[in-house]
């Protein structure tokens, strides 16, 4: 099949790998569904409200190291969906650490970015994927709501453990070598606790504490970060204390994490949601920005475990993908 004949794809998530690829395709005239089984687009660049307060819970910010994102990121700040936020964090002490390199964020958290990005696309949210078949040619997917998306070709962009369990539940049988590789890849988890204050916190400014250790690994202020009207901090457990600790009670891991904030908590705690992030830190990545897994009817795998991790790594991912399809003859 041809590139002027194959013109319709089915792409399984709407993080920014996801919401690029679909971009790119429709820039090229194919036709593009994109499914995702949460609420709202951005998978991990997620923004929650409660309390009158905003936290950004998955990603904190983002870098762009390359020209080709850098353009990107300039284009995004253009269209208000982007800001600079800091050139640095404080360290684990609470003192100062600028390097020079812009950190940005979504301009009314970090949502803001896949919210602009999925504008004029076929996102269907909500629709989570329990059967993929591929054959004739074609790919035939189902969700738990009784949806039926089909598409010339299948992009997947969840993390691989779920990727490989989404696209073996049907008759469908991902090659042996792609498999292979796609096993590979690994991840850490997150635990990730959001707590609403009653007054000011401890963070210093620009409102992020960058541990990058054990138990904890960051602490942000989501008000001096600029996103929330009410006080409100994000606090990151570290990846070993995550996974030790992650299907621990609710309560018991906030009163655990808070206590190891300590004074950075700063103020009497209202409220509190904790999210856990089971697919969080890429500790294996994929050495390629994608992987085409076959090539008729067209597979491909992508996401920020290929490749480079983090925002810049899954949004190049994403363009990666789309013109993986795009040179398939």
């Amino acid at each position: 099949m041809s590139d002027r004949e194959r013109n319709s794809c089915v792409i399984i998530g709407a993080g920014v790998s996801g919401l690029l690829a679909a971009k790119g395709l429709r820039e090229a005239g194919w036709r593009v569904t994109v499914l995702d089984k949460g609420r709202g687009v951005g998978g991990r660049m997620a923004t929650r409200r409660f309390g009158g307060g905003s936290f950004d819970h998955g990603a904190q910010f983002f870098t762009a190291r390359s020209d080709e994102f850098k353009g990107m990121v300039a284009d995004w700040q253009k269209a208000g969906a982007a800001r600079e936020w800091s050139r640095g964090f404080a360290d684990a002490a609470g003192n100062p650490n600028e390097d020079g390199h812009p950190r940005y964020r979504g301009a009314e958290g970090m949502t803001s970015v896949p919210k602009h990005l999925a504008r004029g696309l076929d996102v269907r949210t909500g629709e989570k994927v329990v059967r993929v078949d591929g054959d004739g040619g074609t790919w035939r997917l189902e969700t738990e709501t009784g949806t039926v998306a089909t598409g010339d070709a299948l992009i997947v962009t969840a993390p691989v453990p779920q990727a490989l369990q989404i696209v073996g539940s049907g008759e469908y049988e991902l090659p042996g070598p792609a498999r292979e590789e796609l096993e590979r890849v690994s991840y850490d988890p997150c635990l990730a606790l959001m707590a609403l204050l009653d007054g000011p916190s401890g963070v210093p400014q620009p409102g992020g504490v960058q541990i990058k250790g054990e138990p904890l690994d960051w602490i942000g202020d989501n008000r001096l970060k600029g996103i929330s009207e009410a006080p409100g901090i994000t606090i990151h457990a570290g990846p070993q204390w995550s996974r030790e600790h992650f299907e621990d009670d609710e309560a018991e891991i906030t009163a655990v994490l808070l206590g190891f904030a300590g004074d950075m908590v700063g103020a009497n705690v209202v409220s509190t949601q904790l999210a856990r992030w089971r697919y969080s830190w890429v500790s294996e990545s994929h050495p390629e920005p994608c992987l085409l897994a076959q090539a008729n009817p067209p597979l491909v795998f992508c996401g920020d475990s290929f490749a480079q991790p983090k925002v810049e790594g899954a949004s190049l991912s994403g363009l990666a993908a789309a013109s993986a399809l795009l040179g398939v003859g």
